[in-house]
């Protein structure tokens, strides 16, 4: 049987990449050293939780912004499927496509889940708030959909 998702600890490096994102750019973590990065884990585009968690960050962008955080979303669907569900939602922040797992893997987010008596491998929905060092200041492991920057917001030095 498949281990459950352990997402990485507070005060843990956050393992560093280099992905292309839905609209053709490169996001490399490293690069982001000397700002906060709200690196957020979703389980797929255009969904109910996910549409709301997505569309609470783009409401409250300017706030996390002015709060000198980044905000990258990660999910295993695909850069078209990404490119869709933020032109449709004009998300004003990059999402970065994982089909292969390897950023999720990286940070533990990926494992058994079940729902309604089935189990299946997935997604945990996680946020990582980075700090300007690139260490993992907090982790949200379930964060509140409707109310997820104010919850990052709470917690960004």
């Amino acid at each position: 049987m498949a281990s459950k998702p352990q997402p990485l600890d507070a005060g843990t490096s956050a393992p560093d990449f280099s992905a292309t994102t839905h609209d053709g750019r490169t996001v490399t973590l490293s690069e982001m050293a000397g700002r906060q990065v709200a690196l957020y884990f979703y389980p797929k585009d255009a969904t109910p939780g996910c549409t709301k968690q997505a569309c609470n960050l783009r409401d409250n962008l300017a706030a996390l912004t002015e709060a000198g955080i980044e905000v990258i979303g990660v999910s295993p669907d695909s850069l078209e499927s990404h490119e869709r569900f933020s032109d449709n939602h004009e998300l004003p922040f990059p999402l970065i496509a994982d089909p292969d797992h390897e950023i999720i893997e990286a940070y533990g987010v990926w494992g058994e889940k079940s729902n309604y008596g089935k189990t299946y491998m997935g997604l945990q929905r996680t946020t990582f708030l980075i700090g300007q060092d690139g260490i993992i200041r907090h982790v949200f492991k379930r964060p509140k959909t409707n109310a997820h920057a104010e919850e990052i917001l709470a917690k960004a030095s």
